[in-house]
């Protein structure tokens, strides 16, 4: 995933994302699963090389050239990508079967971001971001974009969270102050 936002003004500019492949050294074929600004990219696929120099990523793709400073070294427990799979309802948790229609997380060691999308329909329904911590059962995001409702900007949301095996379950309450119990499957 990739976005563009101004944290002083809390404006969302725009994100992307989607899978990649490795097809040699240093080149990748990536396949968009979502674009803000142009749904006619989902599906398709595009060559990429890339070329990382100590704590600096250089990326090409066709005529954009890009650098990037590493900001973590994603050494933690919640590292990767996850994918929300139940979610309470009246008491009850109930799966959320994998599908077009999916809520992605993907967290750094200490950095997340998540987008709901649907990678059939080109469909975007938001995303999110910012600083999170992890430790002693307490996971804590620190919004620093959100595309649906920039007033969220600046909170911090804590929940009871907890690891086990692939799953990642947490507890508390949502940016809108309502309780939220959710279950989310590490992506392979």
């Amino acid at each position: 995933m990739q976005t563009g936002y101004n944290k002083d003004a809390k404006t969302f500019i725009g994100s992307f994302g989607g899978t990649y492949k490795e097809t040699g050294a240093g080149s990748l074929d990536a396949t968009m699963q979502f674009h803000t600004d142009d749904k006619d990219q989902v599906g398709q696929s595009f060559p990429v090389s890339y070329k990382v120099n100590g704590n600096e990523l250089q990326i090409n793709a066709g005529d954009d050239a890009t650098e990037w400073q590493r900001i973590d070294d994603g050494n933690a427990a919640l590292a990767g990508v996850w994918r929300i799979s139940q979610r309470e309802q009246e008491g009850k948790m109930n799966p959320i079967n994998p599908g077009p229609r999916r809520t992605l997380k993907i967290l750094s060691g200490t950095r997340f971001q998540w987008a709901a999308i649907n990678t059939e329909t080109g469909e975007f329904f938001g995303t999110g971001g910012g600083t999170y911590s992890f430790k002693d059962g307490k996971y804590t995001e620190n919004i620093e974009f959100f595309s649906r409702d920039t007033s969220r900007v600046g909170m911090s949301l804590s929940f009871d969270g907890k690891v086990d095996g692939d799953n990642w379950h947490h507890s508390g309450l949502s940016s809108k102050g309502e309780k939220i119990s959710e279950i989310w499957t590490r992506s392979k």
